[in-house]
């Protein structure tokens, strides 16, 4: 196991909410030293005959090639599982599955949809379950973002986070991280696409400690306004291609371009978890320009996630 105090061995992860600041802390430290080690060549081989069975329902390139490769730098064993290949297809229950899975794995990673089937996923199975993607929250990717900023920024606490475009669930998650981490978070987002209104209550909850600022504006010049970070994110996910026409035209006002940036501080950097549409969402000029940190963003997933895979597992 790596040399860090945190005990998380048969947690879940599904939403970093359930998680302390003092953890969500512990796990980027984490994160920061797993990626030492590998551009130092070390090995950390902490998972030596581990297993983990990863679950998609969603299609994926990041969330699968890095927990891939998580687990064999780790020293364990990824097995693929394509929900089309499952009993799950073929009316199998979540909760069966579970249970069977928990007598071959050591732990399930898990890509889909609801949200509500990963909670029963974790409720059933005996052991860790690691939220890959729901439509609800996205807590991996928002553990790399985090990471990113850090390394970029030299600290969390203090900096101001503006997310702009549709709430969801990368919105979400953002929420919970800022407000565990120490940032404000200013969110714009157009009428009738807001974040749920549930999220926003617990994430100002968790903010309550650091006295930290969870903002639900529709002005994006009023979000970004001296921002540190500004984050985006696609405005039409998987499984909404019907109404693709109708949010291009809706979120047309938020994209993030040179001209809505200049509200940001000089030294902003931009975040987006990927895939990215230039000149939808963001410019060229901005994903593609000396402000963005989207690369080592991508990268840090890796890391993180041998973060989590090391303490859960």
């Amino acid at each position: 196991m790596p040399e860090n105090t945190l005990n998380l061995k048969g947690r879940d992860f599904l939403s970093l909410h359930d998680f302390t600041p003092g953890e969500v802390a512990s796990v980027i430290e984490l994160a920061g030293e797993m990626k030492e080690k590998q551009q130092r060549n070390v090995p950390h081989r902490f998972l030596q005959g581990k297993t983990l069975g990863l679950i998609f329902e969603k299609a994926s390139t990041r969330t699968r090639v890095s927990f891939e490769v998580a687990m064999y730098q780790l020293g364990g064993h990824p097995l693929f599982l394509n929900t089309k290949d499952l009993q799950l297809k073929r009316g199998e229950s979540i909760a069966d599955t579970a249970r069977v899975l928990s007598r071959f794995l050591d732990g399930i990673m898990i890509r889909t949809y609801a949200h509500t089937d990963v909670e029963e996923l974790a409720g059933y199975a005996d052991v860790p379950v690691i939220n890959g993607l729901t439509d609800r929250l996205h807590p991996c990717q928002v553990l790399a973002d985090l990471q990113t900023i850090k390394e970029k920024k030299g600290g969390l606490a203090g900096l101001k986070l503006a997310y702009v475009g549709d709430g969801n669930n990368v919105c979400h998650s953002l929420m919970f991280g800022c407000a565990k981490a120490g940032l404000d978070i200013s969110v714009a987002t157009p009428d009738g696409y807001r974040p749920e209104g549930e999220i926003v209550r617990l994430a100002r909850e968790d903010a309550e400690p650091a006295g930290t600022k969870v903002e639900i504006l529709t002005d994006p010049v009023a979000a970004v306004s001296g921002a540190d970070v500004v984050v985006t994110d696609v405005w039409t996910s998987m499984g909404q291609e019907e109404r693709r026409a109708e949010r291009l035209k809706v979120f047309a006002p938020y994209q993030v371009n040179e001209k809505l940036v200049a509200s940001a501080k000089p030294d902003f950097i931009f975040l987006h978890c990927l895939p990215a549409h230039r000149g939808e969402e963001v410019t060229a000029e901005i994903i593609d320009g000396p402000h963005s940190a989207v690369w080592d963003e991508a990268e840090n997933r890796l890391h993180a996630q041998k973060a989590v895979l090391a303490l859960l597992l």
